[in-house]
């Protein structure tokens, strides 16, 4: 019988450690294991209490949370780490090397330190939880209740949360591709063949700072094709998210600006709140960072950015989803696949939230899905395969 996400809360102040625990203990599949009110009383608590995930914040005496992610790496603690915290909103800089340290994603706390209205990030916090935290009991061999986080957006967005076509039904090519049967329910057969892949498109949400530093760090130094990225992140992150990339990226990584070049051997990130599209001119392949409503619930969207590729680049380009809360990019990756680009997805057991690449496969519009573990090769695998 599966049983609840255990959850340590680490944070100095009293009133916050209630009123998340109230949080957690309100969401069915998590549970409180136990508070701590900085980093040295969580490393006692451990052990004891085991639990299967944990909300840090960064601003605590004695030990704070950066002091307590390297005593962890250094006693070989697995358990994931999702920081909460105040500093996150003026200390880009300490969150990303909070990351790079090991700690899976990061909220920033509405106002202050001492957050009454901290139940604003509750649905963000929550889906964080259970998706690390269930990944994390999965890795131990223990049972997770199932969470659909499609069903949970469709409720809070008035969508549908039936599921459309399954995997058992897709067949594969002769070149290894996972292609959709004809007929079926909202597929397009793609208007031609696939060409030399010219773009690499990636659009992903929660569990998306843990997994493109593994797939980034992972790309081949020769790849040649310019990659575009879509993260959804808060606006002030993004620059120093895209250059903690760069630190561990063969290729060159930086936030994207208006104008920048599409280029080869480089990857552009999207700013956080600002739309990221593509367009080809005379001078060559550019960026262009708009203001444009949210889309998809999201600025920047998976979906703007897809739909401007397919757009631009049709089957000479390469659309990759993975990890995230909701829908965004399912319906516009179609729009690559119609034209005959590629598609890749990220697969259910190494997504820490298996909504958007989920509701993209049961579309029809993933070709393939993969394993984070092997995402990188598979890139550079078709990125280079000559058409």
């Amino acid at each position: 019988m599966a049983e609840d996400i255990s959850v340590l809360i680490v944070d100095d102040s009293a009133l916050m450690r209630n009123l998340i625990g109230r949080m957690v203990e309100s969401t069915s599949g998590l549970v409180v294991a136990d508070k701590a009110m900085n980093g040295k009383f969580a490393l006692q608590k451990i052990p004891r209490v085991n639990p299967d995930v944990i909300v840090l914040d960064l601003e605590m005496p004695e030990m704070n949370g950066i002091e307590f992610l390297k005593e962890r790496r250094k006693q070989g603690i697995k358990i994931p780490v999702v920081i909460l915290s105040s500093i996150a909103a003026r200390g880009a800089e300490i969150t990303m090397e909070a990351l790079a340290l090991g700690a899976s994603d990061f909220i920033q706390k509405p106002s202050g330190s001492i957050s009454d209205d901290i139940h604003t990030v509750k649905d963000s916090l929550t889906d964080m939880l259970l998706g690390y935290g269930g990944q994390y009991r999965k890795k131990q061999g223990k049972k997770v209740a199932p969470v659909d986080y499609t069903g949970k957006l469709s409720a809070k967005s008035g969508g549908s949360s039936q599921t459309g076509t399954t995997q058992s039904q897709f067949i594969k090519s002769a070149d290894g591709l996972v292609i959709p049967p004809r007929g079926t329910a909202k597929m397009h057969r793609p208007l031609r063949n696939p060409g030399k892949t010219d773009i690499i498109a990636i659009g992903i949400s929660t569990g998306g700072p843990d997994a493109l530093r593994f797939v980034f760090s992972n790309l081949d130094a020769d790849l040649k094709v310019p990659i575009v990225v879509v993260q959804h992140m808060p606006p002030g992150f993004t620059l120093e998210f895209a250059r903690s990339l760069d630190r561990i990226c063969p290729l060159e990584v930086k936030e994207a600006e208006e104008g920048d070049a599409i280029q080869a051997g480089r990857a552009l990130i999207a700013q956080g709140n600002k739309h990221l599209e593509v367009e080809k001119c005379l001078q060559g392949a550019i960026v262009h960072l708009t203001d444009a409503p949210l889309v998809s619930g999201h600025r920047p969207s998976a979906d703007v950015l897809f739909a401007s590729v397919a757009k631009w680049y049709g089957n000479h380009a390469l659309g990759v989803i993975m990890t995230g809360m909701g829908r965004d990019g399912a319906e516009q990756i179609g729009e690559i696949y119609k034209e005959g680009g590629l598609t890749l997805g990220q697969d259910e057991s190494s997504a820490v939230v298996y909504g958007m690449p989920r509701i993209a496969f049961e579309l029809g519009h993933v070709q393939e899905q993969v394993s984070l573990q092997n995402m990188a090769r598979r890139i550079c695998d078709l990125a280079k395969t000559p058409r």
